[in-house]
Formats: structure tokens, C-alpha cells, sequence
């Protein structure tokens, strides 16, 4: 068959600034809110007219990040903890011959501005700037399928520590929620309980890590007792 190109038709505006960090599943994160933006000449009124009757969405995306970077038959999936190669259509890596990706999210809203239309959505596990190629409504009687199963990844897999935040990372949440209007404490912890660790270094305590979110760095480490948020640090962005 012939090559066969795709245009996106919006683009996303999200908190997560890099691929660290971001939550390998969609679902996980729901405090983190994003905008699908869509561009014209797919931004119009009557393209989304009935969308709002719609709880949740499927998006087609583009992982972008990956785009020229190849792929391999097999990967190492993070969940068995970067050792085990399965093929790579047996798992979500995002290095895939064709570099797609498939995530149910909440609809929350939709917004017109001006010549804008925007779908405030959560629940997404998308970079800034993803390209977005189709939007479908979700179907509960048809894609909810209760007898469905995957050995490998059963549940959810999220840490059960305390996540403590030395006093200024306190203040500066405190103070950021209020002239941002983010919950950004209740997202840094959601974040970290799903471990962005990669998988070859879940073993190593103690050591520092940072995470772009919004216009933030978040430092923080990681013992097997706790969770602590070192140092919040403005990028400037």
C-alpha cells in the first residue's frame, strides 16, 4: 500500500512540558486537567455539535516525541521492570513503526472563544503540543468490555506512601493554588504515587529527581518509607 498521510486537527495544551513524568497510562492523573485545541478548519461549532452528551472521549494522537527515532520488535515494558522483552504489539511503548497513540479521557467541557473551539478534558496522559488526529465519543454498552483481560497488567499499579513536602514546597503550593487556581499539591501527589521512575532505577533510594509540570520543576526523591518533594522552582516558561 502507498504511504497515507494524516492531518492533526487540534493540538493539546498540557502541564507536562517533557516526556518524565508523564503518566504511562492514561487515568492515573486526574487532578492534571488539559485543552484539546482544534484547528481549523475542524474548530467549528457543528463538528463537536452532540459532543457534550458524551462523559468521555477517545483521542487518536501522534507521539511526537518518538517521530523519526525507530522502533524494534521487542521492548522492555517498565511494568516488569525493564528486564522482560515482550513484542511490541504486546505492549503501549510509544516507539512503534507507526508512532500512535489511543487514550480514553473525561470530557469536562467545551468552550467557544471567538473562532476557538476548546475541550477541556482529564484524566489525559499527553505532552504539550500533542498532535491529535480523531475524536470519538466513548461507548460504554460497547467499549467496556467486563470479561477482558491482560495478564500482565491486571491493575492498577500505584504506591501506597506518604508524600511529605518540606515547608517552602508546602508554602509555594499553598501560594500557587491560590493565583493559579491548581490544585497543585493534590497533583504533585498524585504524579508521584504513579512512579515515573524508570524501571533500572526503582532499586536505587534516595535519589533526586526532577519534573517539569506547568511552568514548575518539581525535585524530589524517593525512599522505600516515603515520598518527598525537595524543592519546587519556577522555569520561567
Amino acid at each position: 500500500m502507498n504511504a497515507i498521510e494524516f492531518e492533526p486537527i487540534g493540538v493539546i495544551h498540557s502541564g507536562y512540558k517533557e516526556k518524565f513524568g508523564i503518566p504511562r497510562q492514561p487515568g492515573l492523573v486526574h487532578s492534571i486537567t488539559a485543552t484539546l485545541e482544534l484547528l481549523p478548519p475542524y474548530g467549528s461549532r457543528e463538528a463537536v455539535r452532540g459532543l457534550e452528551m458524551a462523559s468521555h472521549i477517545w483521542l487518536l494522537f501522534l507521539f511526537s516525541e518518538c517521530v523519526g527515532k525507530g522502533w524494534k520488535p521487542t521492548v522492555r515494558p517498565p511494568r516488569l521492570g525493564g528486564n522482560q522483552r515482550l513484542g511490541v504489539f504486546a505492549t503501549r511503548s510509544p516507539f512503534r513503526p507507526n508512532p500512535i497513540g489511543l487514550s480514553p479521557v473525561r470530557l469536562e467541557a467545551i468552550r467557544f472563544e471567538r473562532d476557538r473551539v476548546l475541550l477541556d478534558i482529564s484524566g489525559a496522559d499527553l505532552l504539550d503540543q500533542t498532535p491529535v488526529f480523531d475524536i470519538k465519543p466513548y461507548l460504554p454498552y460497547s467499549d467496556r468490555i467486563d470479561a477482558a483481560s491482560f495478564e500482565l497488567a491486571e491493575q492498577i499499579e500505584l504506591l501506597d506512601l506518604p508524600v511529605l513536602f518540606r515547608p517552602d514546597a508546602g508554602r509555594f503550593c499553598e501560594e500557587y493554588s491560590r493565583q493559579r487556581r491548581e490544585p497543585l499539591r493534590r497533583q504533585i501527589e498524585e504524579l508521584l504515587r504513579c512512579d515515573p521512575r524508570p524501571a533500572y532505577q526503582k532499586q536505587q533510594s534516595g535519589r533526586e529527581y526532577g519534573i517539569r509540570l506547568h511552568d514548575l520543576n518539581i525535585r524530589w526523591r524517593m525512599t522505600p518509607e516515603q515520598i518527598e518533594v525537595l524543592e519546587i522552582i519556577p522555569t520561567g516558561d
